[in-house]
């Protein structure tokens, strides 16, 4: 019994591993930032996030600029992070980037 218990476990996390990417392109998920969190890229390629104080936004603020609405990231298939802005969505709504399924 411990044998087919084990072999059925294995099957089901297999086809769950292999849903879980199609599950993940047919809906779009809220992208939550938070206040007073900033979100860096480092020069690695990590990503962080980092517990922001008020005492020196103003140095925060020179040189930042906003991002416009409508923008897209993504990685790269080299790792690179980029950014497009310009229309991402179909007609319908359905993501213009996404698989072809």
């Amino acid at each position: 019994m411990a044998a087919f218990s084990t072999k059925t476990f294995a099957l089901v996390t297999l086809l769950g591993a292999l849903a879980a990417p199609v599950c993940a392109q047919t809906a779009a998920t809220p992208w939550e930032l938070k206040p007073d969190t900033g979100y860096a890229y480092d020069k690695e390629g990590k990503t962080f996030s980092y517990k922001m104080g008020t005492s020196n936004a103003g140095e925060l603020l020179k040189g930042a600029k906003k991002v416009p609405k409508g923008t897209l990231f993504f990685i790269g298939h080299n790792g690179q992070l980029y950014m497009r802005s310009g229309p991402y969505l179909e007609g319908d709504g359905k993501f213009k980037f996404g698989s072809d399924q």
